[in-house]
């Protein structure tokens, strides 16, 4: 928390492929900073439970709860605490809007990018599949292609705050 009067909270977000690590490191960062942790695979899994077999319907739900995961976190953020966005920022679209969601309200910002090879990041989502049987289905080596494929890494002329974060085999 930032606590000061008047001060409004940093928001905490990630880039990078599918099986990088996101969800794992925005939970040591929301611990780390104090921060409200708000995972989109969380908020689509409650609010549409089973919907997901595809890209498709990832998009499809993902933009549904865009509007309200917005002004979520902008009234958070008013208050002085730090918002952890566990969604990803993997394409430009995607960062526009998170970028909307700090700018309206001018808060400090952080993005990290988690720069993982691709042997590293299928070999995560295998051991993820194991762990967690219910995401068998989405969790794939197809599907981290089909995905990868639009996967576009943050250019400086993008203006974001990146923290770089490197790992590869």
């Amino acid at each position: 928390m930032t606590g000061g009067i008047g001060e409004v909270g940093m928001l905490i977000f990630f880039c990078g492929k599918m099986g990088a690590g996101k969800s794992t490191k925005s939970k040591e960062i929301a611990q780390e900073r104090n921060g409200v942790l708000l995972s989109e695979d969380v908020w689509l899994e409650t609010l549409y439970p089973n919907k997901i077999r595809s890209l498709n319907d990832y998009i499809k739900y993902s933009n549904r709860i865009k509007p309200l995961v917005k002004n979520t976190v902008q009234g958070i953020l008013v208050t002085g605490t730090n918002v952890v966005l566990d969604f990803p920022a993997n394409t430009i679209a995607q960062r526009e809007w998170i970028k909307s969601i700090y700018k309206e309200i001018n808060a400090p910002h952080e993005l990290i990018y988690l720069d993982v090879s691709n042997e590293i990041c299928l070999k995560q989502i295998s051991n993820r599949r194991d762990e967690q049987p219910e995401r068998s289905t989405t969790d794939t080596e197809e599907m981290f292609n089909q995905v990868t494929k639009y996967f576009v890494e943050p250019g400086l002329d993008e203006g974001f705050n990146v923290i770089k974060i490197e790992k590869h085999a």
